[in-house]
């Protein structure tokens, strides 16, 4: 059966649903979020688009940043969605800077090494782990110190209710390819969280991808579905003649 026939057979393919709003039907208010993406590279657009007309509010969101140039995360930013964020970078994004400048939005900022690997610990069944990054600055402010060669500070893993990702391909179980860098933190974020939504630019039949070509295995997500309408040209090479 051809994959364009299972997006409409959910007994042979229960992961694959039809669109981001399908897929995100039981995604709540006061949730916590993680979004795969490094700036806007690999971000799961229509997940995103989608999320913009749910009524949903209070939001704990995980994710490198919270988009920028009006793009990505700062859709829901816009709409106050989002009460706290979990992130590395907040440049670009004056929509962020002002409502953290005004109190709207509690931050916290999290250095990328440490950042990646808290939701890598989640994932792993890590509850937490010491880091010399950070010790001495306002990140090492009320959490516990060691001293091992140097001193560490005690960093918790994060953790989420739903991830949404982006994959280059997926087949219907879930196996997943990305499509170099854009692969970021998406396959961490999926470990770590209890509901991992796909979009995929390309949605295949199990075996059409090379079993040494998966990223992340299909166990690790349980919902999946064809994207649409794809417009960031930060993944893309465009060239004039």
């Amino acid at each position: 059966m051809k994959s364009s026939n299972s997006q409409n057979n959910s007994k042979i393919f229960p992961k694959v649903f039809k669109d981001a709003t399908s897929a995100l039907f039981d995604f709540k208010s006061e949730m916590t979020l993680m979004s795969g993406g490094f700036g806007l590279c690999g971000i799961a657009e229509n997940c995103i688009d989608a999320l913009t007309q749910m009524d949903v509010n209070n939001l704990t969101v995980i994710s490198n940043n919270i988009g920028n140039s009006g793009r990505g995360l700062v859709k829901i930013l816009v709409q106050d969605k989002i009460k706290k964020a979990f992130c590395s970078y907040v440049g670009g994004n004056p929509d962020l800077e002002v409502r953290m400048l005004n109190k709207k939005i509690e931050v916290e900022l999290v250095p990328q090494g440490t950042f990646s690997e808290r939701i890598r610990a989640a994932g792993m069944g890590i509850r937490a782990f010491y880091t010399p990054t950070g010790y001495g600055t306002l990140i090492a402010e009320g959490k516990e110190v060691k001293l091992f060669d140097r001193p560490c500070i005690l960093e918790t893993a994060l953790h989420a209710d739903f991830a949404i990702i982006k994959a280059q391909k997926g087949d219907t179980f879930g196996n997943l390819w990305f499509k170099e860098t854009a692969r970021n933190f998406s396959p961490l974020m999926a470990m770590a969280a209890k509901i991992t939504v796909v979009e995929v630019e390309e949605l295949v039949d199990v075996g059409e991808i090379a079993p040494e070509d998966i990223h992340l295995p299909g166990i690790f997500v349980q919902r999946i579905f064809k994207g649409s309408q794809y417009k960031n040209e930060i993944e893309f090479l465009i060239t004039e003649d």
